[in-house]
């Protein structure tokens, strides 16, 4: 499985390449709060992380999953791929929907993380990037299976 190529570089704009998850288990989605100092900080997240430049998306999320939470994950199908302009930088975000498979959560590189079921979802401020998925995730409940 490849996660393909990353998009060009827009002119004179960096771009980020993300790989992120929604790693379900037992009907609950896992969420991570971004750290205190950092870009976004404070609001909750899909863990995950930068996409080094030779890795796929795919080995990305493996990797970053398991330094920030010490979890290991089987991946599955691309949920959805979109890209978001913040005045400093334009980030490529791809989001797997993902299957926890072994440790439990430690918050490593996440001052915390929840489970969460889908009526909860409202009660989370996730950054505007996200908007898309969280609509996507509260219509089609097959996700969370």
């Amino acid at each position: 499985m490849t996660g393909g190529p990353a998009l060009p570089k827009k002119s004179g704009v960096n771009v980020v390449d993300v790989a992120a998850g929604l790693v379900f288990r037992a009907g609950r989605l896992l969420i991570t709060q971004r750290p205190e100092g950092g870009h976004l900080a404070g609001l909750w997240e899909f863990p995950g992380g930068k996409r080094e430049p030779d890795e796929t998306f795919e080995q990305c999320l493996h990797r970053e999953l398991l330094e920030e939470l010490g979890i290991e994950v089987e991946i599955h199908e691309l949920v959805e791929s979109m890209e978001h302009d913040y005045p400093e930088k334009s980030v490529h975000l791809r989001f797997f929907r993902c299957t926890w498979r072994k440790h439990e959560p430690l918050a490593l590189g996440c001052p915390a993380f929840q489970w969460i079921a889908a009526r909860q979802l409202d009660q989370f401020e996730f950054p505007a990037a996200d908007g898309r998925l969280i609509r996507k995730l509260r219509s089609d409940p097959g996700l969370w299976l």
